[in-house]
């Protein structure tokens, strides 16, 4: 899908107090108390799910990474307080009355605009608690496979800045995607899925929590069934396998 250009948004992110502006300087030095965890969305888009999850966890600090200014700077829009203004964004407040967008932003959530696939560049080994994948890019081809945030190639990117324990979720409506992910997951030693649905908004446990992406209100409002799952990494490889939560 090809994304609309817009010509003020680079400046925006450029000038955002809230875009980590030289992140490599950073790496190893993220934390500034080894308790606090540390969470990452890569493919934020405009950022309510990382924005709502950080304020609903003060206890956590959180990391957006989008390598698209074009919808970047639509979440540092929000940060500074300032409305959705786009048509879809007043018909959204309108169907969706319970969004809170005029609110107080939180001081636990940064923003990189960067490529996912320079993320050793930027976080140390164990330096990452949980990773965050929401309605990816499919890459549908099977050529593209290995752009797929859930290819085997990126999850041997992850256990470099992941701990013993730490994990991925991952959401999404395509079913294609999202067995293939199963898949590629299950192949991995170092990795176990301990929570599976393909249908989430029906399973009244996992939905207690959840905090919805723009993407899941759209896609669920349109019938379509949201799939997600957990994935742990083993740095032992083949650890005896836990019990997995899986729903139809």
């Amino acid at each position: 899908m090809r994304l609309r250009y817009i010509k003020e948004a680079s400046d925006i992110v450029l000038a955002s107090p809230y875009v980590i502006k030289d992140p490599a300087a950073r790496r190893a030095r993220w934390k500034s108390d080894p308790a606090r965890p540390l969470y990452i969305e890569i493919g934020m888009g405009k950022g309510r799910f990382l924005i709502d999850t950080a304020r609903a966890h003060p206890e956590a600090d959180y990391i957006g990474i989008e390598r698209y200014d074009s919808v970047l700077f639509r979440a540092c829009e929000r940060m500074a307080g300032i409305p959705y203004h786009t048509p879809a964004d007043k018909l959204e407040r309108e169907q969706n009355p319970e969004l809170d967008l005029d609110f107080t932003p939180p001081e636990n959530i940064r923003f990189l605009s960067a490529d996912a696939r320079a993320l050793t560049e930027f976080f140390a080994k164990g330096e990452v608690d949980g990773i965050y994948l929401n309605f990816s890019d499919p890459w549908p081809k099977a050529r593209h496979a290995k752009r797929r945030l859930t290819s085997k190639e990126f999850l041997h990117l992850y256990e470099q800045v992941l701990p013993d324990g730490g994990f991925i979720e991952f959401k999404t409506d395509n079913t294609g995607l999202f067995a293939f992910s199963k898949e590629e997951i299950a192949a991995q030693p170092h990795w176990q899925i301990t929570l599976c649905t393909e249908d989430l908004h029906r399973d009244p446990v996992l939905m207690k929590d959840n905090i919805m992406t723009e993407y899941e209100r759209k896609f669920s409002k349109l019938g379509n069934r949201i799939c997600k799952l957990r994935a742990i990494y083993n740095e032992t490889p083949d650890q005896q396998k836990e019990e997995t939560h899986e729903t139809p």
